[in-house]
């Protein structure tokens, strides 16, 4: 039943690949053009790959798709009259830093969701355009990575390799404090959806973040972790019940299994507080 959208995902991926080998130094790419929707600065870049994705999105529309869009930059959209429950929780460049900088580690992310929830996520795309991975999940039917199997599932060794996201360094020196003698070496990729599928694939044993993220950041490489078999919890609660609005603010943390997560929490509780729910 995914496959219309999966083809939407890759039409969109093949044209990014074009876009940023249009534009493949940094000066190009470090052009702004005003603040997103999601608060951040916005590169001229950001709203061309998010026009690539809206393009594919208003074009499952016609075809009778209906839903709202929540995307970094237009923040919400509505495709059909309102009163379609589905959300579409876009990320058109997870990792934009590393993109304007031509570090080769930035992701489209795609959610596609029959609710307001992270649990309502059903379907689920994330592309590494450095390696060139796809990454996909259906709830309920497995993850895979470049179609095949995906497993949550390491050398077991506990935490070997933790990666580490939203890493100023104010930010995580009292997190790595709390790691010391629980992991064995720090990862940071740049990019919160690359580093859950990370998770999910065992490269890494777990994961966190030095801040608060958005839905954006986590909606679809969250269910990959999950559907790979991975533990994942936001603010400290599995129960999936975190909103996919551009408003909200949560901690993220991953790992393999429930003990090795639990090592994670003590670090987890370092971070800034945890956001006042809105």
């Amino acid at each position: 039943m995914w496959d219309h959208w999966l083809d939407a995902c890759r039409r969109m991926v093949e044209a990014q690949s074009a876009l940023f080998a249009a534009e493949p130094t940094i000066a190009g790419r470090t052009v702004y053009d005003g603040r997103g929707e999601g608060g951040d600065d916005t590169l001229v870049i950001d709203r061309q790959a998010e026009d690539i994705v809206f393009a594919e999105l208003e074009r499952l529309h016609a075809e009778g798709e209906s839903f709202t869009a929540i995307s970094e930059e237009r923040g919400t959209v509505e495709l059909g009259d309102g009163s379609d429950p589905r959300r579409v929780v876009i990320d058109p460049i997870d990792g934009s830093l590393n993109a304007r900088r031509t570090i080769p580690a930035h992701s489209l992310s795609i959610a596609v969701a029959s609710g307001s929830s992270m649990g309502d996520i059903e379907f689920a795309y994330v592309y590494d355009f450095g390696p060139r991975e796809e990454f996909k999940a259906a709830r309920g039917r497995g993850a895979q990575l470049n179609g095949s199997e995906l497993h949550a599932a390491g050398p077991g060794y506990g935490l070997e390799v933790v990666g580490l996201e939203a890493a100023k360094p104010e930010r995580i020196v009292p997190m790595l404090s709390e790691l010391e003698g629980k992991a064995y070496r720090i990862r940071s990729v740049g990019s919160i959806a690359i580093t859950l599928c990370w998770v999910a694939a065992g490269r890494l044993d777990g994961m966190l973040t030095a801040r608060a993220c958005r839905s954006v950041d986590a909606a679809g490489a969250q269910l990959i972790a999950r559907e790979a078999g991975a533990v994942v919890e936001f603010d400290g609660s599995q129960d999936g019940t975190a909103s996919l609005g551009l408003d909200a603010r949560y901690h993220l943390t991953a790992a393999l299994d429930s003990e090795m997560l639990n090592d994670l929490r003590g670090a987890q509780a370092r971070a800034e507080p945890s956001p006042t729910p809105s």
